[in-house]
């Protein structure tokens, strides 16, 4: 699986990975990628909600990092209601909308590499060269991207 964390200002990927497929490995790979970053003061990480689990937020806070994660309540199959790892503390501030509202831009940058990269189905076999080959395409994507971002600066 390949991650990716990408800067919501400017739409720029800061970090990528590439992960063996497991039921935690986007929690895993997102850790690693807050733990790469280095950040010396605090920053915010938005999400969807399969990112929304008690664990994950409670690692991210202790990383000083604000969960800006699409809530996930829902009722189980027992008729319990799954409440979400998120309190008000942080949905209650309007940076949280803006965070939902901004982190689908992610997914433009996962098209960009199906479609226009053609990395839809890899070429290579192996966990280094398939490595290799994502990371020369996100770099790829953020060389198409500085155009844009220059002209409207």
């Amino acid at each position: 699986m390949g991650h990716v964390l990408m800067e919501n200002r400017n739409g720029l990927v800061i970090g990528a990975t590439l992960t063996p497929a497991t039921g935690t490995a986007e929690r895993e790979a997102a850790l690693a990628l807050v733990d790469r970053l280095g950040a010396k003061r605090r920053i915010t990480l938005g999400a969807d909600k399969a990112y929304d689990a008690r664990e994950f937020v409670a690692a991210l806070r202790k990383r000083k990092v604000t969960p800006h994660i699409a809530k996930h309540e829902y009722v189980d199959k027992n008729g319990i209601l799954r409440r979400s790892a998120l309190d008000a503390r942080t949905t209650r501030h309007p940076g949280y909308a803006v965070s939902l509202r901004i982190r689908k831009r992610i997914e433009e940058v996962f098209g960009w590499i199906k479609t226009i990269a053609s990395l839809r189905k890899t070429r290579h076999r192996g966990t280094e060269k398939v490595d290799w080959t994502f990371a020369l395409t996100v770099a790829a994507y953020n060389l198409v991207r500085l155009p844009k971002l220059m002209a409207t600066a």
